[in-house]
């Protein structure tokens, strides 16, 4: 039944962000992004009009082309030519986007402009170049982005996987919190150009095709991100600093601490400029300057009291685990619709922030020297009465819908060789549909489905990792 509801073709459902997500967000379990199925479903589907195809006129010069891969690209449209604010994934996705814009100005691409070096944003350049040799523009830090040592990069494409759902069927598929389900990633970053420009850590005020631009730098979800803004339309580019979710502080994929703390600054420096347009990295356009200069001084904020409130939580000796469940968003900004935990949460941010500043150890003797997983597995064993009273609690949380005990039960019951680990394998399965099933949060929705299906299909180890 669980499967079911998670392999439902998801219909398109028009509805106004604001509306249908008042008061879901505050109602979901022990401050996590647990739901009934039904509301999380609804809440998903009402995110997928963030990012509709389309192409967005927000000032007489400046075009925005949503959905039409994760990420979104700009076209500004100048005397003799035009500027581009990054380039997608890939060529081909690149290249659909540029035929939209080809609709409003058939001028030749003076400059392209990377926010940042995530491949989502400058893996398609060439599609716009048409054979001119136009201006490349980064940062001094540019290319640092990742941050993840290439030691683990293959355990990192796997996670990769299950956040973004890439192994997914269209029925499984709801969207990754920013971006849509499916997206053309075949040829991610082959039409890559690397910059020739390089803006100064101090910032760039110039003009390109007649357009009068300026250049901030702003790290965040990146320490090589900048803003830009157009002074004369008032119109600011974002980059991954700003999208309509809360933001991800930290990636379930696996990633290096990102400075949260800068990340709120950059964000309320955004604000001071009180555009008329807010252009995010990702999701639609913000218009109007009260909405627009509202909504990062919001961002910044809920930023900035995650962050507060975690580094109180530490010096009031509070462990990882404890403030997890702990930290909360002001309440004045937990309806906010561009603060929905869609994309990060959280949690997953209170846990960044504590490993950031700290490392993994929580100051608690306990944890020094844990018990490693097999003996602590037959320790809890004999304190429920043995394996097979074990197994009928791992069986009665399942029942019982409470799935993450269930799951916690099922690892322990996997390291007994007197246990049914068939059984705690379909245990396992089952759970992790059931959690999947009341998310809202598109990337532990994803990686939850994903990880199901790894271990149903037996990709997985005997261990489960």
């Amino acid at each position: 039944m669980l499967r079911k509801l998670i392999a439902t073709r998801l219909t398109f459902i028009v509805l106004l962000t604001t509306g249908i997500t008042t008061n879901m967000a505050t109602n979901s379990v022990d401050g996590q992004t647990q739901v009934e199925p039904k509301t999380a479903l609804r809440m998903l589907n009402a995110q997928q009009q963030q990012f509709q195809q389309k192409v967005v006129k927000v000032a007489d010069n400046v075009y925005v082309a949503v959905g039409f891969h994760g990420a979104n690209t700009s076209m500004i449209v100048g005397d003799d030519g035009v500027i581009i604010i990054d380039t997608l994934k890939g060529p081909s996705s690149a290249a659909k986007a540029f035929e939209a814009f080809r609709k409003h100005s058939d001028k030749p691409v003076k400059a392209i402009i990377y926010t940042h070096s995530y491949g989502d944003h400058i893996g398609g350049a060439s599609a716009f170049v048409e054979g001119e040799t136009p201006d490349i523009y980064g940062t001094e830090s540019f290319g640092s982005a990742e941050g993840v040592n290439k030691a683990v990069s293959t355990v990192k494409a796997k996670r990769n996987l299950r956040q973004f759902g890439r192994d997914l069927s269209a029925l499984e598929s709801t969207n990754r919190g920013v971006a849509p389900a499916m997206t053309a990633d075949h040829d991610g970053g082959k039409g890559y150009l690397p910059p020739n420009v390089t803006v100064p850590n101090s910032g760039l005020k110039t003009t390109i095709a007649g357009v009068e631009i300026e250049f901030h730098i702003g790290p965040g979800e990146t320490d090589d991100a900048m803003f830009i803004w157009l002074p004369k339309q008032q119109v600011l580019f974002a980059g991954d600093n700003f999208y309509s979710s809360f933001p991800n502080l930290y990636a379930i994929r696996g990633t290096a601490y990102r400075d949260v703390l800068s990340w709120s600054e950059s964000v309320a420096k955004m604000a001071e400029f009180e555009p008329r347009v807010l252009v995010p990295g990702h999701t639609m356009p913000i218009r109007g300057k009260e909405q627009a200069t509202t909504a990062l001084k919001d961002y910044s904020e809920a930023i900035g009291s995650i962050y507060k409130q975690t580094v109180n939580g530490i010096n009031a000796g509070k462990g990882p685990d404890q403030l997890a469940h702990a930290v909360k968003l002001p309440e004045r900004l937990r309806d906010k619709p561009y603060l929905i935990e869609y994309y990060g949460t959280v949690p997953h941010a209170v846990r960044a922030i504590y490993s950031g500043l700290l490392g993994w150890y929580d100051g608690n003797p306990t944890t020094l020297s844990p018990l490693q997983p097999k003996i602590k597995a037959q320790k809890i064993a004999e304190l429920a009465g043995g394996t097979k009273n074990l197994t009928s609690q791992m069986q009665a949380a399942l029942e019982k819908g409470e799935f993450q005990w269930a799951l916690e039960l099922s690892d322990h019951l996997k390291w007994l060789d007197d246990a049914d680990r068939k059984l705690a394998r379909k245990v396992k399965i089952e759970a992790l549909r059931g959690l999947a099933a009341r998310e809202y949060n598109a990337p532990n929705r994803n990686y939850y489905v994903s990880y199901a299906n790894e271990l149903e299909s037996g990709r997985l180890s005997e261990l489960w990792f």
